[in-house]
C-alpha cells in the first residue's frame, strides 16, 4: 500500500505521525557539546598542507619515506590547537570544530575553481562527473554556497577567502606529482585506457580509489601507544636501526628512521595541546573548569612520552592515534574497532579504586561520541557527497567472540551502548557482531539502542564474517582463533584482526585489533543497471550518445545470450578498473606511504614494512564493490519474462520504452528522486501497458523463485569472477556489496530500466534491500529471497529495513523485534539494519528542516543527521517500505 508518496506493509499507520520512544537525555557536557556541534559548519584549512608542502619541497632529493615522514611532522608541529570549555578529551583534524584540510600529495584538482584550467583536464578525463550529478543536504553543517568573505569547497567545506591563494599557491606546487597526476600519467599505459575515461564518464564507476581514499575502511590497531608509549614505540625503532643499517633489506632502516620522524611530530602536536590546556587554566576563573584544564594539560603531557595509567589516559591515547591517521591520508571508514574489550583492563581497575563509577564512565563515553561526530573527511563532492553523504563511517563493534570462543561482551559495552543511547549522534556508528553465544540482556539493550531511532546498532553476524575471512586469507595464515578478533572496517566491510598480549598489573590481555590496511580498495561502485543499459543499446551510453564498450553486434535473441553480454561488458569495466587502480595505488604508496597507520597494524614494525609494502600480517584487502542488486534482478527477472518466455513485447519495445522513460517526466525534470512521486507526460498512454507488466514482473524480496533464482545466478557468478583479478600485492580480489550513499548519483545518470524504475530515480540501496515498495509479503519473506546464496563469499551484505515505532513499542516489541534480527541471521544474512521512523515525519522534515536538526535515519552503512543528506537520499529513504507490523 502506498499513502501521499509513502510505501506501507500491513495496516494503515495511526493518522498521527508515530514518535520514537523516550530516552535518557545526555550529560550536561555532551548535551552541550551537542549544541556546539550543531551551530558549527564544516571548515577547511590550509594549516597542514602549507607545512607539509613546504617542508616536502625543501627536502628535494631525501629518501622518499623519509621526506615523507619530515613533511608529516611539520603539518602535525604546526597545527593550531583548539580547546573547548567542557571537553574532556582534547585535540582535532584542523583548528577548527568540524574542520578538515586538502591534501593536494594526493589530488589538487578537484578543488581547484570551476573556470581554472586544471578543473577543466579533470573534467575531460571523467575523474569529476560523479560529482554534477550528487546533490548535498542544504541544512546543517555543510557550506553549500560561498556567503560573505566564505568560499565553498566541495558543496560542503567553507574556507575563508584570505586563504584561497594559498589553496591555489599549494596545489599548483602539487601539479604533476601528486598522486593523481603521476597515476594518470601511467594508467594511461593500460591497453583499453580510453575505455576506463568512458566507464568514468558515464558513471558506471563511481570514483577512483588510488587518490581519493587509499586507506580506510578498516581498523585501527591502538596496542603499540596502549602498551608502550610514543616513547617506546621510539625505543622499538632506534633498536631495529641499529640492527638492519646497513644490512640486505636496507628499506627496513629508512621505515624505521621515518616512524621515529613522525612520532616526533605527533609528540609536538600533542604537547602544544598540552601548553594550550595550561593557558587556559591560567586565565580561568570557574574552579571546576580551571581544574579540568589543568588534569588535561597534566594527561596530554604524561601521554606525549607514555602509555596510559587510568581509564582516562587510554581514551585519549585512542582518540590522539586515530586523528594522527586520518591526519596522514584522506580517510573514510577508519574504525576504531572493539573498544569497549581493548580498554576494559583500564576501566575495569578503575571501577575497582574507585576513580571511576558508571555515570563518570557514561559522561567520557558521551564526550568521546562528540569527538567522533566532529571528523570530517575532505574530498570531492562526488565523493563526500555522493558516497559519504558527509559520514566518514567509525564503526566501533560490540559483541563477538574471545580468543578462546567465548562471549567477548562486558559491562564497558553495556555503558557504550547507555551512551549511544543518550548521547544520539552519527558518530561513531555501532555494529553488533552476533553470536549465539551472546547473552539475552546485551541482545536487548541493543535492541533498546535501535529502537530509539539511532539506525545503530546494525547487526552483523559473526558466522558469516569469520566464514569469509578463512575462504580468503587462510592462504595468508589465518586461523579460527584469529578470525574471531575481527571487526567491521568502515560502514559494513569484514577486516582481519588479531590479538595483541597487553601486559597489565602483571596479566595478559588478549585485546584485538586491526591487522590488515584498507579492505575496500579496488574497483570502487560499478553500478550494474547501468551496465544494463549499456549492453541493451550495444555498448552505447544513451545519455551522452558516447560509445562506452565494443559493439557485440548480437541480436540478444535469448536471455541466455542478453546474460552473457552483460557479463562480458561487466568483466571489461572490472578489468580495466583493476589494472588503473593498482597503478594508482602504486603511485600512492610511492608518492605518500602510510607512516602512522603502518607503526599501529602488526606487524609492519616487527618486518620494518609500511602497509603499502605489504608490512601488515593480512593483504588481501582489494574488492570489486557494486551498486543497484535489486534493480539489475528485477530488471533481468523483467526482461526474461515479458520478453524471452511470455514474449509480451520485443526488446526493441523496450528499448523505445526506455528512452521515452515510460511515458514520465524524468526525475530531474519533477525534482524528486523516488519512484512514487513521478508524474505522467502526454506520451503515457503509449507506454503505459509495457511499465504495468514491467512493474507487476516478479521483484525480489517476495520469496519468489523466479526472481532469486536470477539473484543467485548472479551472486554465484559474481562472488566467483572477482577471484580472477589480482591486486598490486598479486593478491586476488573478492565481492563487495554496499551502496553506501551511491545509488543516489548513479541513479541519476540511468535511464528508466526494465523493472519498471524511471529516469534519474535513485537505485534500491544496499544490496539485499528490496526497491521500495515492491516488497508486499513482509520481512520473513524478505528474508526468504536474500539468503537464497551463500553470504559468506562475499566481503559484505547489505539488507535496510523501516519499521514504524508502533511495530516495537514496549518490552513485548524489543522481543518480538529482537526475534526478527534472530531469524534472518540464523538463516545466513550477514547484515541487516533498521530505520525505526514514522516516514511522515521525515516528509515534514524535509520541508521545515529547521524543526529537525537532531533527526538521524540509516542511510546504507552509516546514520547521518536528516538535513544533511541530499534530497536524492532523501527520497529515497522515505519511498522505502515502512513495515507497520512484524
Amino acid at each position: 500500500m502506498n499513502e501521499n508518496s509513502v510505501n506501507y506493509y500491513g495496516k494503515m499507520p495511526d493518522p498521527l505521525v508515530g514518535s520514537r520512544e523516550q530516552k535518557t537525555p545526555p550529560t550536561p557536557r555532551a548535551a552541550a557539546a551537542r549544541e556546539r556541534y550543531f551551530g558549527t559548519r564544516s571548515s577547511a584549512s590550509m594549516e597542514f598542507p602549507y607545512w607539509y608542502t613546504r617542508r616536502w619541497e625543501e627536502l628535494e632529493g631525501e629518501i622518499p619515506v623519509i621526506r615523507r615522514a619530515e613533511a608529516l611532522k611539520a603539518g602535525f608541529e604546526h597545527l593550531t590547537p583548539t580547546i573547548y570549555p567542557g571537553e574532556l578529551l582534547a585535540m582535532g583534524k584542523a583548528s577548527y570544530l568540524r574542520g578538515s584540510f586538502p591534501m593536494p600529495w594526493l589530488s589538487e584538482a578537484f578543488f581547484m575553481a570551476a573556470e581554472d584550467k586544471f578543473y577543466q583536464e579533470a573534467l575531460v578525463s571523467g575523474k569529476l562527473t560523479a560529482d554534477t550529478f550528487t546533490t548535498m543536504g542544504t541544512g546543517g553543517g555543510n557550506v553549500t554556497q560561498s556567503i560573505g568573505k566564505v568560499i565553498s569547497i566541495a558543496g560542503k567545506f567553507g574556507l575563508r577567502v584570505e586563504e584561497m591563494p594559498v589553496m591555489i599557491e599549494v596545489a599548483k606546487r602539487w601539479k604533476d606529482k601528486s598522486v593523481d597526476d603521476v597515476g594518470h600519467r601511467y594508467e594511461q599505459k593500460v591497453p583499453g585506457y580510453k575505455e576506463k575515461e568512458a566507464i568514468m564518464r558515464s558513471v558506471i564507476c563511481m570514483f577512483d580509489s588510488g587518490y581519493t581514499l587509499p586507506q580506510g575502511r578498516e581498523v585501527v590497531n591502538y596496542y603499540y601507544p596502549l602498551q608502550y608509549g610514543i616513547e617506546g614505540i621510539k625505543a622499538i625503532c632506534g633498536d631495529a636501526i641499529a640492527e638492519v643499517a646497513g644490512k640486505p633489506g636496507m628499506d627496513r632502516l629508512y621505515f624505521y628512521q621515518a616512524v621515529k620522524i613522525m612520532l616526533e611530530g605527533v609528540q609536538a602536536w600533542i604537547r602544544s595541546y598540552a601548553k594550550e590546556a595550561s593557558l587556559l587554566a591560567g586565565l580561568e576563573k570557574d574552579a571546576q573548569q580551571k581544574q579540568e584544564y589543568e588534569a588535561m594539560s597534566e594527561r596530554l603531557h604524561w601521554i606525549s612520552s607514555h602509555p596510559p595509567r587510568n581509564f582516562h589516559d587510554a581514551l585519549q591515547i585512542l582518540w590522539t592515534f586515530h586523528i594522527a591517521v586520518l591526519n596522514e591520508d584522506a580517510i573514510s571508514g577508519l574504525s576504531p574497532g572493539r573498544v569497549g574489550q581493548v580498554l576494559l583492563p583500564w576501566w575495569q581497575r578503575d571501577m575497582k579504586s574507585g576513580l571511576l563509577d558508571r555515570d563518570k564512565s557514561i559522561e567520557l563515553l558521551e564526550c568521546m561520541r562528540m569527538k567522533f561526530t566532529e571528523i570530517d573527511c575532505f574530498a570531492s563532492m562526488g565523493v563526500v557527497g555522493g558516497v559519504l553523504s558527509g559520514n566518514t563511517f567509525n564503526n566501533l563493534c560490540l559483541g563477538g567472540l574471545t580468543k578462546e570462543g567465548t562471549s567477548a561482551t562486558n559491562e564497558l559495552e553495556m555503558l557504550i551502548l547507555e551512551a549511544g543511547i543518550r548521547c544520539d549522534t552519527p558518530q561513531p556508528t555501532l555494529s553488533i557482531l552476533y553470536d549465539e553465544k551472546l547473552p539475552e540482556e546485551f541482545l536487548l539493550k541493543g535492541v533498546e539502542c535501535t529502537k530509539i531511532g539511532t539506525g545503530y546498532p546494525a547487526w552483523v553476524s559473526n558466522q558469516v564474517a569469520m566464514e569469509f575471512l578463512l575462504k580468503n586469507y587462510g592462504h595468508e595464515g589465518m586461523t579460527l582463533e584469529e578470525a574471531r578478533a575481527w571487526s567491521i572496517g568502515g560502514c559494513l566491510e569484514t577486516s582481519p584482526g588479531s590479538w595483541m598480549p597487553l601486559e597489565f598489573d602483571g596479566e595478559i590481555h588478549w585485546i584485538p585489533g586491526g591487522s590488515a590496511p584498507a579492505t575496500s580498495v579496488g574497483v570502487h561502485f560499478i553500478s550494474l543497471p547501468k551496465i544494463l543499459e549499456v549492453a541493451l543499446f550495444d555498448g552505447m551510453d544513451m545519455r551522452t550518445g558516447e560509445r562506452i564498450f565494443p559493439p557485440h553486434g548480437l541480436e540478444l535473441n535469448s536471455y541466455e545470450e542478453l546474460w552473457k553480454v552483460f557479463r562480458d561488458y561487466f568483466s571489461r569495466a572490472v578489468h580495466v578498473l583493476t589494472l588503473t587502480n593498482n597503478i594508482q595505488h602504486d603511485a600512492w604508496r610511492k608518492i605518500a606511504p602510510s607512516l602512522v597507520n603502518s607503526m599501529l597494524k602488526p606487524d609492519c614494525l616487527a618486518v620494518g614494512k609500511d602497509i603499502g609494502q605489504m608490512g601488515s600480517r593480512y593483504n588481501t584487502t582489494f574488492n570489486v564493490e557494486t551498486t543497484g542488486t535489486a534493480n539489475l534482478v528485477n530488471s533481468l527477472a523483467s526482461l526474461k519474462l515479458n520478453i524471452y518466455d511470455e514474449k509480451n513485447f520485443s526488446l526493441e519495445d523496450y528499448r523505445k520504452a526506455i528512452l521515452a522513460n515510460f511515458g514520465y517526466h524524468t526525475a530531474k525534470e519533477t525534482g524528486s528522486f523516488s519512484l512514487i512521486d513521478q508524474t505522467p507526460n502526454q506520451d503515457y498512454d503509449t507506454w503505459k501497458k509495457i511499465h504495468k507488466l514491467s512493474n507487476e514482473a516478479p521483484k525480489y524480496g517476495n520469496d519468489n523463485t523466479y526472481v532469486d533464482g536470477i539473484l543467485r545466478e548472479w551472486e554465484t557468478w559474481f562472488c566467483d569472477m572477482t577471484h580472477d583479478y589480482l591486486s598490486i600485492y598479486d593478491q586476488p580480489l573478492y565481492a563487495c556489496q554496499i551502496s553506501v550513499s551511491t545509488h543516489g548519483p548513479m541513479g541519476a545518470v540511468t535511464l528508466a530500466s526494465a523493472d519498471g524504475r524511471l529516469c534519474g530515480t535513485t537505485f534500491s540501496d544496499a544490496s539485499m534491500s528490496a526497491y521500495p515498495g515492491t516488497d508486499r509479503n513482509g520481512p520473513y519473506a524478505l528474508f526468504n529471497s536474500a539468503t537464497c546464496w551463500d553470504h559468506s563469499e562475499s566481503q559484505n551484505s547489505q539488507l535496510n529495513i523501516k519499521i514504524h515505532p508502533s511495530a516495537v513499542k514496549g518490552r513485548e516489541g524489543s522481543r518480538k523485534f529482537l526475534e526478527l534480527i534472530r531469524a534472518y541471521l540464523r538463516k545466513g544474512g550477514f547484515h541487516v539494519q533498521f530505520n525505526v521512523v514514522d516516514s511522515r515525519m521525515l516528509k515534514e522534515a524535509q520541508k521545515e528542516p529547521g524543526k529537525y536538526r537532531g533527526l538521524m535515519v540509516r542511510v546504507a552503512g552509516f546514520t547521518q543527521y536528516w538535513v544533511e543528506l541530499g534530497k536524492q537520499i532523501q527520497d529515497e529513504v522515505i519511498s522505502r517500505t515502512e513495515y507497520e507490523e512484524i
